[in-house]
C-alpha cells in the first residue's frame, strides 16, 4: 500500500512514518499542499494522511483542488483542530476520515484500511476470491482456510492485485507501491515475484487466479470468471 504523508511537523511525520511502515505501507512524505498536489496528479496513491496546517495553503484547500480535478485517491485527514466544525468542512470538501492529534497507532491503521478497503468497494477486511481469503487487517492469507505463507513482497503483491480486482496493473505500478521509487530494483524482479506467489497458491489449491495480460502487467481475475492461464512459460523465471 502506498501513502502520501503530508503534514510539516518533523516530530510527527517521524513518528508516522514509523507507524505506517510498521504496517506494510511505502511512504511518500512532502511539507506542502502544493507538492501534494503535484504528486497525486502523477502517482497512483492509495490514501494521502493530510494535515490541515500548512506553510503554503491549507490542507482543506488540498482536498477542495483534488476532488475539483476529479482525483479520488481516498483522503484522511489527520488535525490537531478538534471542533466539530473542521470535521464538517472536511468531510463536505470531499475527506473520507478525520483523525485528531494526538492519534492511537493502532486506530490510525485500521481506520486507514477501513477507508482504501471501502474505495475499493469492500466493506469487510477480509476479502473473498474463489478459494483465496485475504485478511487485510491482519495480513493473513489462507486457501480453503489452510494458511500460504508468504514473504512481505509477495503478500503486498497480492494485496494489491485483489484491491484492484479484474484491472492489469504493469510491472511499473508494482515497483511504485512496493518501493516507492527508492532503491527500486530492476523491473524483472516483478515476473519473479508473480512466479513464486503463483506457485505458492497453485501448490495451496488456488491455481489460475493471477493472469498476464502481454505487454501490460498482471490481473487478478473474479474466479468465476477464469477459465485459462495466460502466463509466460515457468522455464522463462526459473533462472531468476
Amino acid at each position: 500500500m502506498r501513502t502520501l504523508l503530508v503534514d510539516d511537523d518533523v516530530s510527527t511525520i517521524k513518528g508516522l512514518v514509523l507507524a505506517l511502515k510498521s504496517g506494510g505501507m511505502v511512504v511518500d512524505t512532502v511539507d506542502t499542499g502544493e507538492e501534494a498536489l503535484e504528486l497525486v496528479r502523477h502517482y497512483d496513491y492509495d490514501i494521502v494522511i493530510l494535515d490541515l496546517v500548512l506553510p503554503d495553503i491549507e490542507g482543506y484547500e488540498v482536498v477542495r483542488r483534488m476532488r475539483n480535478a476529479r482525483i479520488d485517491i481516498p483522503i484522511l485527514i489527520l488535525s490537531g483542530l478538534s471542533r466539530p466544525n473542521a470535521k464538517v468542512k472536511g468531510f463536505g470538501l470531499g475527506a473520507d476520515d478525520f483523525i485528531t492529534k494526538p492519534f492511537d497507532k493502532t486506530e490510525l491503521l485500521a481506520r486507514i484500511q477501513a477507508v482504501v478497503r471501502r474505495s475499493k468497494g469492500y466493506s469487510r477486511p477480509v476479502l473473498t476470491i474463489g478459494p483465496l481469503k485475504l485478511n487485510l487487517d491482519s495480513r493473513e492469507v489462507s486457501v480453503k482456510e489452510v494458511p500460504v505463507h508468504l514473504t512481505a513482497k509477495e503478500y503486498a503483491i497480492l494485496e494489491l492485485l485483489a484491491l484492484r480486482k479484474d484491472i492489469v496493473l504493469s510491472k511499473e505500478t508494482f515497483l511504485n507501491h512496493l518501493y516507492g521509487g527508492l532503491d527500486e530494483p530492476e523491473m524483472k524482479i516483478i515476473d519473479v515475484f508473480i512466479c513464486k506467489l503463483r506457485k505458492k497458491l497453485a501448490a495451496a489449491g488456488a491455481d489460475d487466479l493471477i493472469g498476464t495480460v502481454w505487454g501490460r502487467g498482471y490481473i487478478l481475475r473474479a474466479y468465476e470468471s477464469v477459465t485459462h492461464r495466460e502466463v509466460a512459460p515457468e522455464h522463462a523465471l526459473s533462472a531468476a
